[in-house]
């Protein structure tokens, strides 16, 4: 077994107490540091003697990521002489928004992902292929890269894209995880069929997978992850992670939730009245920072939608562990009377190998309710597939969307729309 890190063995009480006492110095910090909390907290009547356990944080008030977005340089605590790097959201939801790390925090990076990708049965022994960009201010592409000097291991910089170099790759230098976006994973499974690849008789025997879920709420392989696993006898390993929060859950051998990492955050999840919810039940993730010297957050609400569980996993770590993310709070879609997140949208997509690319918009329709679209790329007979789509959609969601048959490069235009980072699957054109 790899190493775990004691307090991840403790009892939960335990951990509550150790998170307690993380808590107070971080309130001592920003107090002392943080423009934006100094201002919120007097506003509230905070004080550092107002927080003593985690079970206090109910009595501070929220941040948002509008907060952050209106207010970005407020959050910095340290000089600008102290910023080593400077990273930045996608913007997938907005404005990006800049995230100023200290050398700590590029060194807690690194610790976090070592520890994440050793909680994924990683090891000095293994080469990783990264296949992500290292550049465009992207948080993650460091922090993997960061952490994985750290757990010791090998690493090959191949960045995203171009299946036929990651191939070339793969079998001139044989790793033995992958890290990649796992819908990039299903590109690499087709690319080897047309080629005559076997790609169980590769060196790869695993992949950390991030960027999109790979389970559904109820922590079964979803359609993407079903598709992978059918066609490549490889251990895949789900992943959550913000850029705000510079922390990543990721699963273990057993794939039940993201591992929680208590020296690094707190996470809470809410409801709308900023109530904690029951575990088990749906909220939205809440997390102040442990440990962070340019940026720390506190309760600053990500806007994920998703699950919690508190059993002990079968790994011996008793932390709390994540689901996959079931929806984002501002993309809920209430399509006649049915609440929808677009993730649900994707998963059906997705079984459809008829469906080369597609894109999802909602926009607000005549009578200002949600009305949603979905542009869908196939190579032919676009009746038939119109009509799988449909019954599959009424019998999933009992809704059916417009659906709308464009050329590769319409749909290509539309997700790559924008200055995003990241390819757009999803567009919110409501008022």
């Amino acid at each position: 077994m790899n190493h775990i890190p004691d307090i991840e063995l403790e009892s939960t009480d335990s951990i509550r107490q150790f998170q307690s006492e993380k808590l107070k110095v971080a309130m001592q910090y920003v107090l002392r540091h943080s423009p934006y909390y100094k201002k919120l907290f007097a506003q509230h009547g905070v004080t550092a003697n107002s927080v003593k356990t985690v079970d206090d944080l109910q009595k501070l008030p929220i941040t948002t990521k509008d907060d952050l977005q209106r207010n970005n340089w407020a959050f910095l605590c340290v000089p600008r002489s102290k910023v080593v790097e400077y990273t930045s959201t996608s913007g997938t939801l907005g404005i990006p928004v800049t995230i100023a790390l200290t050398e700590g925090d590029l060194q807690r990076l690194a610790y976090n992902e070592s520890i994440s990708f050793a909680c994924a049965d990683g090891s000095k022994g293994d080469l990783y292929q990264l296949m992500l960009t290292l550049d465009r201010q992207f948080m993650a592409g460091i922090a993997y890269y960061e952490g994985i000097r750290k757990l010791g291991a090998g690493l090959i910089r191949v960045g995203p894209g171009l299946p036929s170099l990651q191939w070339e790759t793969i079998e001139r230098l044989n790793p033995t995880i992958l890290v990649a976006v796992p819908s990039f994973i299903i590109k690499l499974i087709e690319f080897a069929a047309q080629q005559g690849i076997d790609p169980n008789n590769s060196s790869v025997k695993k992949a950390i997978c991030i960027g999109e879920s790979l389970r559904n709420a109820s922590l079964e392989l979803n359609t993407l992850g079903k598709t992978i696993a059918g066609s490549w006898n490889i251990h895949l390993y789900s992943t959550y992670a913000s850029t705000e929060m510079q922390t990543a859950f990721t699963e273990c051998s057993h794939g039940v939730g993201g591992h929680h990492h208590p020296e690094l955050i707190i996470v809470e999840l809410l409801d709308e009245q900023n109530r904690p919810v029951k575990v088990g039940d749906t909220g939205e993730v809440t997390i102040t920072t442990l440990g962070v010297e340019g940026m720390p957050l506190i309760r600053y609400k990500t806007g994920d939608m998703l699950k919690a569980y508190d059993s002990p996993c079968a790994c011996g770590r008793r932390t709390l562990r994540l689901g996959p993310v079931i929806g984002r709070h501002q993309q809920m879609i209430k399509l006649k009377g049915t609440t929808i997140y677009p993730p649900g949208i994707f998963d059906i997509l997705n079984q459809f190998r008829e469906v080369k690319e597609y894109v999802v918009e909602v926009y607000t329709g005549p009578l200002d309710l949600d009305e949603l679209r979905v542009y869908v790329c196939v190579d032919d007979n676009e009746a038939s597939v119109k009509e799988v789509l449909s019954n599959a959609f009424q019998s999933r969601l009992r809704v059916q969307p417009l659906l709308e048959f464009i050329t590769p490069s319409a749909i290509e235009s539309l997700q790559h729309s924008g200055k995003n980072r990241k390819v757009k699957k999803f567009i919110d054109n409501r008022k």
